[in-house]
């Protein structure tokens, strides 16, 4: 079994583990916690991502937990911390994690050395001390142990805004840490909302973020019926704040690209999402691609926006025999099929 790089300089040190309730939490994208069963006492993960839940479930030796709020289960006194792209994502988690399971709870904290986890010294400052104890293949390993006793977690309190402007209207969005577009609007979702043709009917939002395409669409044109999907827990709930914040209706939920979707639409409308960690990662959005046709109804259309450099129109070609581009600048192209067979 290949493990990522974090998951094999956790292996270098197992005697952490051993006879400790582990729980693991944050950038996971692998099953090393199978093997950790072999020496703690048990093993739990909390996940955000609907994907990584359910690969883990089929594991009946671990508890898995999906959300956008861990809620605590017994016995845990350990976390192991998968360092997460996003620094605020990091502190958000361990904010989370250490009010849940209070003082004297062990942490370890595992990361690549690029993607900022010498922070965790820092961030750790106010539950206690954490130490490195290892560093091999560009990662490094820290334990330590929450000996003040951590402030409540207050999932509200975590929420960024900034307004969006829309012709003559303005939104506000609401996004939590660790999901894209956290607070400030990305130039390619702005391509996408400048290039949106007249929309009506039913219309799906793609990998949704904190809901700025799907609340967008829903306010230009109110009589639509809005359907927003994220594999992100923190995105769905964002998703649905933003709509809330706005006094706007849609519908919302998790989704592994179509698993949880069972509709046609007459439009879907995204800004898929091409990264999973610090690595680039196409799959997800290749399969969403691929199979766009099976839930859009007669003459229904995609239109999505992407990085440049990425290749999409040759799955699109494939999936609607036909690729149009729109808008193009410097970093973006926006592509867009109707289904005609």
């Amino acid at each position: 079994m290949s493990y990522s790089t974090p998951s094999q300089v956790v292996a270098r040190q197992l005697e952490y583990f051993e006879g400790k309730h582990v729980l693991l939490a944050g950038e996971l994208e692998d099953t090393f916690a199978t093997e950790l069963c072999e020496h703690a006492a048990s093993v739990s993960i909390f996940t955000t991502n609907l994907a990584y839940a359910n690969q883990m479930s089929r594991y009946s030796q671990l508890d898995v937990q999906f959300g956008d709020t861990y809620q605590k289960a017994p016995n845990v006194d350990m976390v192991l911390l998968y360092w997460p792209k996003a620094k605020a994502e990091a502190e958000f988690l361990l904010s989370m994690l250490m009010a849940a399971l209070g003082k004297d709870t062990e942490i370890v904290v595992v990361g690549e050395n690029r993607s900022g986890v010498r922070s965790i010294e820092k961030m750790f400052a106010p539950y206690g001390k954490v130490t490195k104890f290892d560093t091999a293949r560009r990662c490094s390993f820290y334990w330590g142990q929450c000996i003040n006793e951590p402030t409540p977690f207050v999932l509200d309190a975590w929420f960024k805004s900034y307004p969006l402007s829309l012709g003559q209207d303005t939104i506000t969005i609401r996004s939590l840490p660790g999901v894209f577009s956290h607070g400030e609007l990305d130039a390619g979702s702005q391509l996408l909302l400048d290039t949106l043709p007249a929309l009506k009917g039913t219309v799906l939002d793609f990998g949704c973020g904190a809901g700025v395409i799907g609340t967008a669409i829903k306010l230009r044109y109110p009589d639509t019926h809005i359907t927003m999907v994220d594999i992100s827990a923190l995105a769905v709930t964002s998703a649905k704040e933003t709509l809330r914040f706005n006094n706007l209706d849609g519908e919302v939920f998790a989704s592994d690209v179509y698993s949880a979707v069972t509709s046609t639409f007459d439009s879907i409308i995204s800004n898929p999402p091409f990264h999973a960690g610090l690595k680039t990662h196409y799959a997800a959005t290749e399969t969403f691609l691929e199979k766009a046709t099976s839930f859009l109804s007669k003459q229904g259309q995609l239109m999505i926006v992407a990085n440049s450099f990425l290749r999409y129109p040759p799955f699109i070609e494939a999936a609607f025999g036909h690729c149009d581009t729109p808008a193009k600048n410097n970093k973006f192209a926006i592509y867009h099929a109707i289904k005609n067979r």
